[in-house]
């Protein structure tokens, strides 16, 4: 797992003052307490530490926030439609236990046998993909009803039970 965690985006900016709208992925309403700084991300693989004046939360996936030193509605849109990221402790601070990226750095398991550390999680309108490493290559792992047998968050495993055939088209 790499050292910061992606949260979301920062989609508008908001008033005159340099407030930014941040659509995260935290599964509950968060203004963000306790968190300093949120690395945006300049160009691939670049973050920039912008630290938090303000944050509220607008709902479960919205919070307005406001970065030192960016003070105007055109400070503010220069960073609109870049990604969001925290530190991992942060992350586990702020993310809400049911949310589905809540399982980074969780352990799959299909059928008793461990597969591999979920290294992303992507939400898709009617199931979420789970990104690991299987055999070196990378693997996209679909969960919804039928797949998902258990979470168990204490142990921090995902138990799944996966179509025959899936994994193959993976190792092969």
């Amino acid at each position: 797992m790499s050292e910061y965690i992606h949260i979301g985006k920062l989609v508008a900016s908001f008033g005159l003052k340099g407030d930014l709208i941040l659509k995260h992925e935290l599964g509950k309403k968060s203004a963000f307490k306790g968190i300093e700084v949120i690395f945006v991300e300049e160009q691939k693989g670049n973050f920039l530490p912008y630290f938090i004046e303000t944050a509220k939360a607008a709902n479960n996936d919205e919070t307005h926030v406001k970065f030192e030193g960016t003070n105007s509605k055109e400070a503010a849109a220069r960073l609109v439609s870049r990604n969001a990221w925290v530190t991992d402790t942060d992350f586990r601070a702020l993310v809400g236990k049911t949310a589905p990226i809540a399982m980074l750095g969780y352990t799959l398991i299909n059928e008793g046998e461990v597969l591999a550390e979920i290294e992303e999680v992507i939400n898709q309108p009617h199931q979420i993909l789970l990104r690991i490493t299987l055999k070196g290559k990378e693997a996209l792992i679909p969960l919804h009803e039928e797949s998902l047998d258990k979470i168990d968050h204490t142990k921090k495993e995902v138990h799944v039970i996966l179509p025959d055939g899936l994994l193959e088209i993976y190792t092969e």
